[in-house]
């Protein structure tokens, strides 16, 4: 099956507002400090990654302007990586490849979660292979991290496409 980003192009960039609002979720310090999370470019990538895949479904539910929006939000994660990319020194010849490496983690994560809510059943093992947490996973942290992309997931539902894009989901 062909992704549904694949086949709509947005009309603008007009994801600026949610991908902020995104962003700043991933910055909690709960997923640092409750969480579990490392305080580290893969850690930060992880848990950023994981609210974004779980927003793109979000979007990719609703109507057209959301759809199209899931496709917005995407290239400005794209866009986000390749200027964090650079600003960490990676040179123009191996920046395309760490790209397309971290895109298709991405990609990984929207296929998983879209299983995970789905099936609507236990998100451990989504939860377990989408944030990143090395050897500071404890079942508290776990819990939280369960806990908070759960009431991410149910804002982002709870809320109108419009209120969605415009990253008024909380």
């Amino acid at each position: 099956m062909r992704s549904i980003m694949a086949m709509v192009r947005p009309r603008r960039n007009d994801s600026a507002a949610l991908y902020a609002a995104l962003v700043a979720e991933a910055r909690q310090r709960g997923w640092y400090l409750d969480g579990g999370v490392p305080d580290t470019l893969d850690g930060r990538f992880s848990v950023l990654s994981t609210v974004v895949a779980i927003a793109i479904l979000r979007l990719e539910s609703g109507g057209e302007e959301a759809v199209r929006s899931s496709v917005s939000l995407t290239e400005s994660f794209i866009a986000d990586m390749d200027v964090q990319m650079r600003e960490e020194g990676f040179s123009d010849t191996s920046l395309g490849k760490q790209v397309r490496h971290m895109v298709g983690a991405l990609a990984t994560k929207v296929d998983r979660w879209r299983t995970t809510i789905a099936a609507d059943g236990s998100w451990d093992e989504s939860v377990a292979a989408s944030i990143e947490r090395g050897d500071h996973a404890t079942e508290a942290s776990s819990t939280f991290a369960a806990e908070s992309l759960r009431r991410l997931h149910e804002s982002l539902g709870g809320a109108s496409d419009a209120a969605v894009i415009a990253g008024k989901f909380r």
